[in-house]
């Protein structure tokens, strides 16, 4: 009895050794997972779109942003965008074209550790270049006093909405987003208790939704298979005011949803209507 009482012990012990490494494999390398556009390739230059390189100071990290003016005078709002966790903002100067036709101005902000950026990625650093990005346009370019529009995709959901703990956003659009990291690692697997204890950049968007003063448009594909569409649903329902819109598409297929947004933003006073057809 003395020898299978060892034997039971010594596998106990074993196994929770396995359970131990497994945890800390999870703890240490789910960033590797997140922020895998860490090691995304850019090249374009703002210059070709118009726009201006900025570089800012987010928590000692020199971080990049590019800020592209509207076309024309009208002083219509600033979009502060945050792109997808496997992107650049290389990627969408271009897509910016009928805002800024309409006299709405784009920043778009790198996170730390991608592109050209130095640091690493996460939550703090990110919430961090956001912040360094709205101050330095409202103190330095003439945006104090204009609407800023926080617009995040997929995991730039969750960059603006941390933003919008630090500072005042006039609305929020957020596109292919979840409800929170924690949220997205139950769906996965991971253990109700232990997600909170396991995951190191919660990025709580339906927290924040929860008080956010401000309308909220929320786009999600029908088909994505990386957010599932019920996460959207949640996201509506906690918000204290939120518009919801259907794209037919999954989740990195999705055209641009220039109506749906131009539409939001005109409704809600941020942008101009567009000049009648003659």
């Amino acid at each position: 009895m003395s020898v299978l009482r060892s034997t039971g012990v010594a596998l106990l012990g074993f196994a929770l050794l396995l359970l131990g490494l497994a945890w800390a494999l999870i703890f240490f390398g789910q960033r590797s997972l997140i922020f895998p556009g860490a090691r995304a390739l850019g090249g374009a230059e703002p210059e070709a779109f118009g726009g201006e390189r900025i570089w800012l100071d987010a928590d000692g990290a020199r971080t990049e942003a590019w800020l592209l003016p509207a076309h024309g005078a009208a002083a219509g709002p600033l979009l502060l965008y945050a792109h997808g966790n496997g992107e650049l903002i290389d990627h969408w100067a271009a897509a910016f074209e009928p805002a800024r036709e309409r006299g709405a101005a784009a920043l778009l902000v790198e996170y730390p550790g991608y592109g050209r950026s130095r640091g690493a990625p996460s939550e703090r650093s990110i919430r961090a270049a956001l912040v360094a990005a709205y101050d330095f346009a409202t103190q330095q370019r003439g945006f104090a006093g204009r609407p800023v529009v926080g617009w995040g995709r997929s995991l730039g959901g969750g960059a603006v909405c941390a933003l919008a703990r630090e500072r005042p956003l006039a609305a929020l659009v957020l596109e292919s987003t979840f409800t929170s990291v924690t949220g997205m690692a139950r769906l996965a697997g991971l253990p109700e208790r232990l997600a909170p204890l396991l995951v190191r950049d919660p990025f709580d968007n339906l927290e924040l939704l929860r008080r956010f003063p401000g309308p909220v448009l929320l786009l999600h594909g029908e088909r994505d298979e990386m957010i599932p569409p019920s996460e959207a649903q949640a996201l509506r329902g906690g918000a204290r005011s939120a518009e919801l819109h259907w794209l037919p598409c999954g989740h990195n297929d999705c055209a641009r949803p220039w109506p749906p947004v131009l539409r939001f933003l005109a409704t809600h006073g941020l942008l101009a209507e567009p000049p009648p057809r003659p």
